[in-house]
C-alpha cells in the first residue's frame, strides 16, 4: 500500500457506531462501568432483579455511592464588632483588691488574713466522666485472669441446689386466673409472669438471659439461643422462636424470640410445669375453656376458636349463633 492510502486511511472518519452514546460516558464516569455489564449480565441470564443481589452490592459499587459530595464554598465570615463597655451594676459588691506583695504582708498581717476570707474558694475540677465503671464478671479457672464467657461457658451447672425458700416460690402451684388460652387450644402463661417469679425468687439483677450465638433470620422466622444466669450460674439453655410477616418487624420478632427462650429455660427450675401435663390441661380446659363459632370482620369467613370463659370474642371475629 502507498503512502498516499496510508494517509487516506487514517483521514477517514471512524463510523458513529463506535462511539460511546451518552448513556455509555456517563457510566464510564461513575468507574463502576465492569459492575454494571456485570449486573446486566445477570439480569439477561436470570431474569430476576433479586437474584442479582451480590452484582448489585458490589464493594466497589457501595463506596463509590457512598462517596461524599464537596461541600459549597462558603463566603468569608465578618469579625465581630467590638463589644460595648456595660456600665457598672450599683448591686453588685466591688470587686475585691489585689493581695499585697510579700513585703508588705510581712509587716501586716492581719490584711492578708481579711484578703484570704474575702476571695472566693476554689472548686475542685470537674471530670469528664463521672461515675463509677462497672465491673467485668467473676474470673474464673486457676490463674484467676480469665472472665466468664457465657457464649459458650457452663459455669456452675449443677453445683448445688438452691435454698428451701427459694425453691417453693419456683415450685409455687400456678394460679388459674394468670393462665391464658390460645385460639387453637393451647393454654400459656405470659412472659411477664415468668419474670415476676425469677424477680420473687432471686431478685431483680439477680438472674439475666445470655446470648449463646448470633440471631438466626430466616424466612419468616427468627431464633437464637439463650443461657438463663442466675446468681453467677448457668441453669438452662433454650431455643427461642418468633414469626414475622415482613422485614420491618425483624426487631420485635427478636424480642419475642427472647421471651420465648426464657419461658423455655425456666422449665428447668420447675416455674408453671403444669402446663406440659397433660391431666392438668384437660382438666382445666374443661373447667375454664369453651370452643365456639366466631366470623372474621372483614373476610366474613367462620370458624371454631377457643377461650376461656370468662373472655369476650374480641376484633377481628364476633361471635356467631
Amino acid at each position: 500500500m502507498s503512502n498516499e492510502e496510508k494517509n487516506k486511511t487514517a483521514q477517514s472518519p471512524q463510523d458513529d457506531d463506535d462511539e460511546p452514546d451518552e448513556w455509555d460516558k456517563r457510566i464510564f464516569s461513575t468507574g463502576c462501568a465492569d459492575e454494571n455489564a456485570k449486573m446486566t449480565d445477570c439480569y439477561y441470564e436470570k431474569k430476576d432483579w433479586r437474584q442479582c443481589k451480590k452484582e448489585a452490592h458490589s464493594p466497589r459499587r457501595d463506596s463509590t455511592l457512598r462517596a461524599p459530595h464537596p461541600e459549597p464554598p462558603q463566603p468569608p465570615r465578618r469579625p465581630p464588632p467590638n463589644p460595648r463597655p456595660r456600665p457598672p451594676d450599683p448591686r453588685r459588691p466591688p470587686a475585691s483588691k489585689p493581695a499585697a506583695t510579700s513585703s508588705t504582708a510581712s509587716t501586716t498581717p492581719s490584711s492578708s488574713k481579711i484578703a484570704s476570707s474575702a476571695s472566693p474558694p476554689v472548686r475542685d475540677p470537674i471530670p469528664a466522666v463521672s461515675g463509677v465503671p462497672l465491673p467485668d464478671a467473676q474470673p474464673t479457672g486457676s490463674d484467676g485472669q480469665k472472665p466468664i464467657d457465657w457464649s459458650s461457658s457452663y459455669h456452675g451447672l449443677g453445683t448445688s441446689t438452691f435454698e428451701p425458700e427459694v425453691a417453693t416460690v419456683l415450685q409455687a402451684p400456678l394460679d388459674e386466673d394468670d393462665i391464658e388460652v390460645k385460639p387453637d387450644g393451647i393454654i400459656y402463661l405470659p412472659e411477664i409472669k415468668y419474670r415476676r417469679v425469677l424477680n420473687a425468687a432471686f431478685g431483680p439483677g439477680g438472674w439475666g438471659l445470655a446470648p449463646r450465638g448470633d440471631l438466626v433470620v430466616q424466612e419468616r422466622l427468627v431464633s437464637r439461643d439463650y443461657a438463663l444466669i442466675v446468681h453467677g450460674r448457668f441453669v438452662g439453655q433454650a431455643r427461642g422462636e418468633q414469626q414475622y410477616f415482613n422485614e420491618d418487624g425483624i426487631s420485635t420478632a427478636a424480642e419475642g424470640c427472647k421471651s420465648n427462650a426464657l419461658m423455655r429455660c425456666c422449665k428447668d427450675l420447675g416455674i408453671a410445669s403444669e402446663l406440659w401435663d397433660p391431666r392438668f390441661i384437660r382438666k382445666f380446659m374443661k373447667a375454664h375453656a369453651q370452643q365456639i363459632w366466631v366470623e372474621h370482620v372483614v373476610t366474613k369467613k367462620k370458624k371454631q376458636i377457643w377461650l376461656r370463659k370468662d373472655d369476650d370474642v374480641r376484633y377481628p371475629f364476633k361471635k356467631t349463633a
